[in-house]
């Protein structure tokens, strides 16, 4: 793929005052017009400046660059960084040119096993990111982390408020588990929880959320992508957003979600979407975008192989159903502590796998061992039918 068709290269302003070999800007591959040599790289950051499918947040044209000043200033971390800089991707004629180019930048990298990190742009983009996985011939899962639902039909002609609808819509259908994180009740429709509901699709509201933060690291675990919303961070925290609201998560909870994000296996490309530098005093937000990134990075080079449940790093655990032949069995890893079950597929369905092996906690472990099914074991279950 010729990336000079597709990109800008960026503005030296970007990166005016930066001093200290330490630094990102130091480790980090800045594309320019040369072909690039992909052979050991891990991640490749996309700046967009697509905002056409917004209606309440124009502005967004500048994000990418904005967050990029500050993220290149701040400190590389342990890991030994591969990660190439694309610069800006080309808007498209139209909004559907440039879903449709999102999509052939993703795919492509994701075919090369490079992990992209989408910065800028409005929040219906996220369609681009998720179109790149349609020609990989496998189901996904996908996290979503907004103050709002994306799916009003009496919106439809604003695309950021309402791409999930077309997410959850799109033919050929190829997601498996859509799990919604951080929205605000009394911002969205109960009908649209309860869409979510009868299709087996999980959702958590800020409240819950901050009942027990490690609940939501067996979702994030379990994605295949993310796509993160600013508006679901609290204003007082980041501000640069003309949706801001005065309550959402705190910057500490984003970056936290941030690194349970770096850390999963599974995860192959993550979005940040919204941000608003006309509206961001002091660069407030832009900085806290930056440090989510470089959460979200560290994690990235933290991850471990956890993926052979038969090897002596992990525990298995059965737990015997009462009235039930079957049993739920869980795998805890030995080192990372975290915890995993089986999800047999029903008699009802003709396949060749027997199980499903998914993410948990510890708390679905406790509630199976008190004899009830955990939520988590159910939903699988009734997607799996």
């Amino acid at each position: 793929m010729d990336f000079t068709l597709f990109f800008d290269t960026l503005d030296d302003t970007i990166f005016e005052g930066i001093s200290g070999t330490d630094t990102w800007y130091e480790h980090v591959h800045i594309h320019t017009q040369s072909p690039i040599d992909w052979e050991g790289k891990h991640l490749a950051i996309i700046g967009l400046t697509e905002e056409r499918g917004t209606q309440t947040n124009q502005g967004t044209t500048k994000a990418a660059d904005e967050i990029r000043k500050r993220l290149y200033r701040l400190k590389k971390g342990k890991g030994q960084y591969q990660i190439v800089d694309l610069g800006n991707l080309r808007n498209g004629i139209n909004l559907e040119d440039t879903y449709l180019r999102l999509r052939e930048v993703c795919e492509f990298l994701l075919r090369q096993s490079v992990f992209p990190i989408i910065l800028g742009g409005s929040h219906d983009l996220t369609l681009g990111q998720y179109l790149a996985y349609e020609n990989l011939d496998r189901v996904i899962s996908v996290v979503n982390i907004d103050a709002c639902i994306d799916m009003d039909q009496a919106q439809e002609d604003d695309q950021s408020a309402f791409h999930v609808h077309k997410i959850l819509t799109h033919k050929p259908n190829y997601l498996f588990t859509y799990s919604h994180l951080a929205y605000q009740s009394y911002l969205n429709s109960p009908k649209m929880l309860e869409t979510l509901e009868k299709l087996y699709f999980d959702a958590y509201s800020v409240g819950q959320m901050r009942d027990d933060l490690n609940e939501v690291e067996p979702v994030v675990r379990n994605a295949d992508m993310l796509s993160f919303d600013i508006t679901a961070i609290k204003m007082s925290d980041a501000g640069g957003n003309q949706n801001a609201q005065n309550f959402g998560l705190t910057g500490e909870e984003a970056c936290q979600i941030c690194w349970y994000a770096g850390l999963s296996e599974k995860l192959s490309s993550i979005g940040f979407y919204e941000y608003n530098p006309e509206v961001d005093e002091r660069a407030q937000t832009a900085s806290l975008v930056a440090t989510m990134i470089w959460y979200f990075v560290e994690g990235y080079y933290h991850r471990n192989q956890e993926i052979d449940f038969n090897s002596n790093a992990f525990m298995k655990y059965v737990v015997s159903r009462l009235n039930n032949s079957s049993n739920i069995i869980f795998y805890k890893h030995k080192v990372t502590q975290k915890w995993w079950m089986e999800v047999p597929y029903p008699q009802t369905v003709t396949t060749n796998i027997e199980k499903m092996i998914i993410p948990c906690s510890y708390k679905d472990y406790q509630e199976a061992s008190r004899g009830d099914i955990p939520d988590r074991w159910l939903m699988t279950y009734n997607k799996l039918g």
